[in-house]
Formats: C-alpha cells, sequence, structure tokens
C-alpha cells in the first residue's frame, strides 16, 4: 500500500501553497490531527484479498504509520450477497478468504474502527487484454537512449473504460502513476506510452506490465493522486489529498478491478 507516505507531504504542501502570499509563515507541524487510511482491492485473479487499515502521523515523526487494530471489517459482494468478515492477520492489515472477484459486480467494505464507520463501494469492470508489451526509444537531452514500454490492448466499443497500470522493473516497482480513460480513444486500439521520469528502462532488464481496469471513481483518485505527485510531468497548482471514495473523510481507496500482467526483457 504505498500511498500512504504521500499524505503528510500533502497536507504540509496545501499549508504551505495557502500561506505563500504572507510575508510570514507560521505553520505548527505538530498540530496535524491524525487521518485514517484505509486501502483495500478486490480482484478478479485472487481468492484472499487485504484491507489496510493506518492512520497518518505528525510531521516531525517518522514515515512509520501506526496500524489500526482490533477494527471491523466486512467485504460484500452486493451482487450475490456473499459477505465476508475479514481476519486480522497482522496488525492493521485484514485478510478476506471468501469473496472472490467477478467482473460486472458490486462490492462493498464496511469497516468500523475508533469508534467511526466507514464504508466503500467498487463496481468490477470487465476484463480487457493486454495485447502487447512493446518499447519507445528516442535519444535524450543528455544524448542517452531513453526507453520506454508501450502497453497496446483494445478498447472495447462505449465510452467509460478506465485502467492503471504499474511497472515492476527487476522485481523493484516503479512509484510512476499511470491511468488512461477512452474519451478520446473509444473502441480503438490503443497504443499507450509508460513515460517513465524516475528511472528508464534498460536493455536487458526484465519488465513486467500490470494493467488494472479500474472504475471510475478509482480513475478519478489515481489521477488526482498523480497530479499531486507530480508523476509523470504533471503538477497541481493547490495540492489537496485525492479523493477517496470512502466515506466519512477516510484517506484511501478501495478497489475492485480485473487484472493482467506480463512479463519481458527489455531490447
Amino acid at each position: 500500500m504505498k500511498h500512504a507516505t504521500l499524505y503528510k507531504t500533502l497536507v504540509l504542501l496545501t499549508m504551505m501553497t495557502a500561506s505563500a502570499c504572507k510575508k510570514v509563515i507560521n505553520v505548527d507541524l505538530n498540530s496535524v490531527v491524525p487521518q485514517i487510511v484505509i486501502e483495500g482491492e478486490v480482484t478478479n485473479d485472487a481468492t484472499s484479498f487485504f484491507v489496510r487499515i493506518s492512520k497518518t502521523v505528525d510531521f516531525s515523526a517518522s514515515n512509520s504509520f501506526p496500524p489500526v487494530t482490533g477494527a471491523k471489517v466486512r467485504l460484500t459482494d452486493t451482487t450475490n450477497g456473499v459477505t465476508d468478515l475479514l481476519v486480522e492477520v497482522n496488525p492493521g492489515l485484514y485478510q478476506s478468504i471468501e469473496v472472490g472477484g467477478v467482473p460486472h459486480h458490486t462490492y462493498a467494505l464496511d469497516v468500523v474502527a475508533d469508534g467511526k464507520e466507514y464504508t466503500a463501494y467498487s463496481t468490477m469492470p470487465a476484463q480487457v487484454r493486454l495485447d502487447s508489451i512493446t518499447f519507445a526509444k528516442n535519444i535524450g537531452f543528455d544524448n542517452k537512449m531513453e526507453i520506454n514500454a508501450v502497453a497496446g490492448f483494445q478498447d472495447p466499443v462505449g465510452l467509460g473504460n478506465y485502467y492503471q497500470f504499474i511497472e515492476t522493473v527487476n522485481h523493484r516497482v516503479i512509484p510512476d502513476i499511470f491511468v488512461f480513460e477512452d474519451r478520446l480513444s473509444d473502441g480503438k486500439f490503443i497504443q499507450y506510452p509508460l513515460y517513465n521520469d524516475s528511472a528508464y528502462l534498460q536493455p536487458g532488464d526484465t519488465l513486467t506490465l500490470t494493467m488494472n481496469c479500474i472504475d471510475k471513481n478509482i480513475y478519478n483518485y489515481f489521477f488526482q493522486l498523480m497530479n499531486v505527485a507530480g508523476s509523470n510531468n504533471f503538477q497541481s497548482a493547490t495540492p489537496a489529498n485525492p479523493t477517496s471514495n470512502i466515506s466519512n473523510g477516510a484517506l484511501g481507496y478501495f478497489s475492485a478491478h480485473t487484472t493482467q500482467s506480463a512479463s519481458i526483457i527489455v531490447y
């Protein structure tokens, strides 16, 4: 659950932006009220699913987010009525083993923690096949070869398809955020370049590319997160936490999505 460390940075950036027009900036970095962070996913390729619950920390604290233990976490397939009460297998990490992910089904997440209740819903889209992985090459400003992966897939006819891509290079997950919607490319064969601004691919690297078909709320969440984080040359003018699909002011997200991964040697 790699996005939790972003939240205290976002709050600081927001406070600094709002105060930029003043001659004197007084910021109490230790006064941030901890917020709950809930991160959970249901996919079509696993029989067990995890939900991680933690809290944000003050700016002076380390990047160790305390887990929320003793929560009641329930996952429900609202389409067929199957419900599972998750078990806390590690502090703050809750596991489901009964609810299997099925495309077109809607899932509900209910969490009761510290006397508050949080709910979220996500509908799993139909799966779109990742057809190919190719590479785009060009010479950069430093006269070095830049290699970026290109995901090829056939977008189905009909607007409202949203995609997320995750790169893993030599077993290391690349932190850049890649999301795509078909608003301008409906029904076409898409060749989507993954411009990696943190570490270019090198010949001989092992690349694993994961393509998730996500719902609109999750697309909006990661698109906003990409803007705020400045990933892929995007930068928000007024940083703020991305809009969560979880109720009652929780940070994080709950996503039901299909997923497919393929590996290739970079050439």
